[in-house]
């Protein structure tokens, strides 16, 4: 089973994540940031992983520890969940339509870390959510995950299509990236041998 737990405590947050990559998209998700947990709630479902996500955080501060925190915690899921990436595709991308935003995501678990972040969010809030966290939480999981991520935004103004776009577009890239290639189910996709 690719699944993994994480427990994560902080002085600003205690979260508590678990993972199944070959799921079938339910969740259960309570961070404490109610557009967050809409958004989780959208990736699993695109995505068909089993995610369970709690946090208790410091969000009297403000969200950012939680947000920053669960990408953190959901990067190194995947990155247990995978462990040496056996049969794994590698890559994957999409291209997704949010009525008039179209947002493209690419993502390649290199064991490297990079973020290519090009949304532009002109909003600073949807709902009480500060937009600018949505960079913060990608650069998190990127970060733990040891992946390469391209998020671009090629249309559309509405922040909050934009956002949730861009939540189920890296979904659909995440899931075909960590499909199980039966070609090639029993090799490292590398020409090093390892990831």
């Amino acid at each position: 089973m690719r699944e993994a737990v994480i427990n994560r405590k902080t002085a600003e947050t205690d979260i508590s994540l678990s993972l199944r990559l070959d799921g079938t998209g339910k969740s259960t998700i309570d961070t404490g940031v109610g557009f967050l947990d809409h958004m989780l709630t959208l990736f699993a479902s695109h995505g068909r992983f089993d995610l369970t996500v709690v946090c208790r955080g410091d969000t009297y501060v403000d969200d950012h520890h939680s947000v920053e925190d669960i990408g953190i915690a959901l990067g190194r899921a995947f990155r247990e969940a995978l462990g040496d990436k056996r049969g794994i595709h590698r890559y994957g991308d999409t291209v997704l339509p949010m009525d008039e935003t179209l947002i493209l995501s690419a993502v390649d678990f290199s064991g490297r870390a990079y973020l290519g972040y090009a949304l532009d969010i002109r909003a600073e809030k949807v709902g009480t959510f500060d937009t600018e966290l949505v960079e913060e939480f990608w650069l998190g999981f990127i970060r733990q995950a040891e992946c390469a991520l391209h998020i671009r935004q090629l249309a559309g103004r509405n922040a909050h299509h934009i956002i949730e776009g861009t939540f189920k577009s890296v979904a659909h890239s995440l899931r075909e990236a960590v499909s199980i290639d039966e070609t090639f189910k029993n090799e490292i996709p590398s020409t090093k041998g390892v990831l």
